[in-house]
């Protein structure tokens, strides 16, 4: 064996044995960034030239990386000694990062390089992923670019501190201190959005207070903008429509008001002299009682091009939301922001993204991708995915979001040969699941989704099996058991909360407000489409919204290819059947049971899906740290207890309307349907107030 080759075997042995210590305590703060390594046996880092962002590169690979048999470079690639390598890295455009082992000066050299100095920092982050997961160094040559330019974390965070869905304590940036106290922690979020290549975060709520863009708050954003800066995350701010009357005393909003536009035009240059790499602003506009163009019989591309002008000298991009929806087309909510945005196409300016939720309605646990995505070719389009689970357990259920990311990313859109949603992205947004708790999203497996959807945002090729795998040796260690049954935990998860929760494409089931719990009774909330009846039109004969040409034809709004197949059930996906048709309870499903036994059948699959998880978690209290093991055994006793109850309460509720008895073998709810109607959450986490 050469002398290289034994350096390497014993780095991969010594990386083993590290993986089968016993576990430290870890109360999740460090997520999956890993504790530090032995300074003292740490590899050898060379930087030829340094700067805030280079700095920070190489100090994590000093803090983390093991010794390895080469130093390691880091450098751009416009660098005078590399020259003579002759790299092409035209095709990494200003963010990729190439890892290769070369040599320089007649020594070899790992080379961390790429256009920029972001794209040197994402590729130490990618070098020590590619380290902890227990691969070689040798012959190293990893090339990647991100597949969308945008990559931007939603904060739902209000000036109060409180956040809106947030499962995971306070909002993270405390206001009343800031600008003059910068807390460590701001530091260690930055860091962690950069190991995944986020690029942008906004700061404040979609629900938007005018406030945010007074000097005060704009100071304070300019703090965690200096913070955020060397970890190439630019800061954006979500922007109240009717702030000129709200601030600048303004008689209105009118987008095509000379002075409306003068205001923001005045109120962009301040913010540019504060911050001079702003991102830009996202709006949230007409939607929910939020204030927007419409009010004054203008368009959103009226709206959203105003804002656009105020940005453009500085290079700022209007990110505007179509998430609309009021009471002003009764027949379908899922239609409402197809038919206000798609015949905008084109209208918008080029410094505009269009931001359009993974599907129809509301960050459901399933829903079928939103039929804006490939519909508007000449306007730009940002996906918009819930990193938070508003729908999917709060902080409690184990609920990998992999799944569902990779799932609507992967959706041919039917508008263009072989076309999927991924591809027609120029950004992709996440409504972050953030907050003050010390493992910083609620619980270590919420983690993941923070991590999944930063993964994906990267490279939405990247199979949610690959991410989840990944994600577990960085969290947990190399221990093979560990990452093999944390792994098939997570792969499960998701699909076990759509079956206790909506199966066959039922959704929007929830009580009202606080979304923790059943609901599907609901029917005398003032709005139609508040109440889960208008979701499920259940009734003695049959259940499910029938959106095809006899119904509300929403299958319309999709390509003529993907509509054809929506418009029969026999030729819908069976996770959408419900979603997309009104079926008798005794529809004949394939395999030859009716639609209630296989809905009740998929009732109970959900329940047995978590017991089976808690059992498998309990297989590795030994190979876990205590605390986080504890933590997470305990929460899959209350998701355990809250899928039954979701169950028993949905199938009293079911039998209530069709009579039917349970088919065997199947046991019967634990209340009557009086007492689940009874509950009451007042004080849920994450509401609105």
């Amino acid at each position: 064996m050469t002398r290289r080759r034994a350096a390497i075997a014993l780095v991969m042995a010594t990386l083993a044995c590290l993986a089968t210590y016993p576990a430290r305590a870890d109360d999740g703060y460090g997520l999956w960034l890993g504790p530090a390594a032995d300074t003292a046996t740490g590899a050898e880092i060379e930087v030829p030239r340094r700067s805030p962002t280079i700095d920070r590169a190489a100090a994590e690979l000093r803090r983390s990386l093991p010794h390895l048999p080469a130093a390691v470079m880091l450098a751009t690639s416009n660098a005078s000694h590399l020259v003579m390598l002759d790299l092409d890295t035209r095709a990494l455009g200003h963010e990729g990062y190439l890892i290769r082992e070369v040599k320089i000066g007649n020594r070899p050299v790992i080379l961390v390089t790429g256009n920029s100095d972001v794209a040197v920092l994402y590729g130490a982050f990618s070098l020590l992923r590619h380290v902890r997961a227990g691969e070689s160094t040798a012959a190293i040559n990893i090339a990647s670019a991100p597949a969308i330019p945008l990559r931007l974390l939603n904060h739902w965070d209000n000036l109060d501190g409180s956040v809106e869905r947030g499962y995971a304590g306070q909002s993270l940036w405390d206001w009343w201190t800031l600008p003059d106290f910068k807390d460590p922690r701001y530091d260690d979020y930055a860091r962690a959005n950069a190991s995944i290549g986020i690029n942008g975060t906004v700061l404040n709520n979609v629900n938007a207070k005018a406030e945010s863009l007074t000097a005060p708050y704009l100071a304070r954003a300019a703090a965690l903008a200096d913070v955020f800066r060397p970890w190439g995350i630019r800061v954006y701010l979500t922007a109240r429509f009717s702030a000129p009357i709200e601030l600048g005393g303004l008689k209105t909003a009118d987008p095509r008001d000379p002075a409306v536009a003068a205001w923001w035009q005045a109120k962009a240059d301040e913010i540019y002299r504060l911050i001079p790499d702003f991102g830009g602003f996202l709006v949230k506009a007409n939607s929910e009682g939020q204030p927007g163009p419409r009010d004054y019989g203008a368009s959103h591309a009226d709206g959203a091009n105003m804002l656009a002008a105020a940005l453009r000298p500085h290079g700022g991009t209007v990110l505007w939301r179509a998430f609309v929806y009021a009471d002003t087309d009764p027949t379908d909510r899922a239609k409402q922001a197809y038919s206000e945005f798609r015949p905008l196409d084109g209208k918008f300016a080029d410094n505009v993204i269009v931001q359009v939720k993974n599907g129809p309605i509301d960050f459901q646990p399933r829903e079928p991708v939103h039929p804006l995505f490939g519909a508007m070719p000449r306007t730009r389009l940002a996906a918009e995915f819930q990193i938070t689970k508003e729908y999917l357990g709060f902080a409690t259920h184990l609920a990998y979001l992999g799944p569902l990311f990779e799932e609507a990313l992967d959706t041919q859109t039917g508008q263009a040969r072989g076309q999927t949603v991924a591809a027609t992205l120029g950004a992709i947004s996440g409504v972050a699941n953030i907050g003050r708790d010390r493992d910083w999203a609620g619980s270590t497996f919420n983690q993941a989704n923070w991590y999944a959807f930063g993964r994906l945002a990267w490279d939405p090729k990247l199979s949610s099996q690959t991410i989840a795998r990944e994600w577990s040796r960085q969290t947990f260690g190399n221990d093979a058991q560990v990452t093999d049954t944390v792994t098939a935990m997570m792969l499960r998860s998701r699909e076990a909360v759509v079956d206790y929760t909506g199966p066959f494409g039922l959704a929007h089931l929830f009580g009202p407000d606080h979304h923790y719990g059943p609901g599907p009774w609901i029917a005398d909330l003032k709005r139609p489409e508040w109440n889960p009846v208008y979701y499920h039109r259940a009734d003695s004969d049959g259940i499910g919204f029938d959106r095809t040409a006899s119904g509300s034809n929403a299958i319309g709004q999709y390509a003529p290819t993907i509509a054809a197949r929506l418009a029969r059930p026999e030729t819908t996906p069976p996770q959408f059947l419900l979603w997309f048709h009104h079926l008798p309870w005794t529809y004949p499903m394939p395999g030859g049971e009716t639609l209630w036994s296989a809905m009740v059948r998929r009732y109970d699959h959900g329940v047995a899906e978590v017991e089976a998880m808690r059992k498998q978690w309990a297989t590795l209290k030994s190979r876990v740290d205590a605390e986080r093991w504890a933590k997470t055994d305990a929460y899959l006793g209350i998701q355990a207890r809250e899928a039954r109850w979701w169950r028993d309460a949905s199938l009293t509720y079911w039998m209530s309307l069709n009579h039917l008895p349970l088919p065997a073998g199947s046991p019967p709810p634990a209340h009557d349907l009086a007492w689940y109607k009874q509950q009451r959450f007042p004080f849920a986490p994450g509401a609105p107030h």
